[in-house]
């Protein structure tokens, strides 16, 4: 799966940093094309990532409706690219609802909960 997110977005000339996650949600670092807009960037992605899944890995897979999409500074960057890659060990201690939530609360984004899970 994260090769053909990689590659999708390559495609897009959207040159890929890190991609990783574990068994319910992704995370995709990439230098967004100036010539493409972030949501067909995410459409793309998803849409033939979709398609790909449920031939090769389960019919029933699907993607959630929305998705979060935030910049990286430069100098933020080696550790976003750490967290990324020590995902499966990060989530034992806290889910992915919870680490999202607590992220959003810290940069005062808000949200409203009936929209972010699907």
């Amino acid at each position: 799966m994260f090769a053909y997110l990689a590659g999708t977005l390559k495609e897009l000339q959207c040159p890929v940093i890190k991609v990783g996650g574990i068994e319910d949600h992704v995370h995709l670092l990439f230098v967004l094309a100036k010539t493409v807009a972030l949501c067909e960037a995410v459409k793309e992605v998803k849409q033939g990532s979709s398609i790909w899944a449920k031939e090769e890995v389960d019919r029933n897979f699907y993607w959630q409706t929305g998705y979060g999409a935030f910049s990286v500074s430069l100098s933020n960057e080696e550790r976003v690219i750490a967290d990324i890659a020590e995902q499966e060990e990060h989530h034992k201690k806290r889910t992915f609802q919870d680490e999202f939530r607590a992220f959003l609360r810290k940069h005062k984004i808000e949200w409203d909960g009936r929209y972010v899970w699907d």
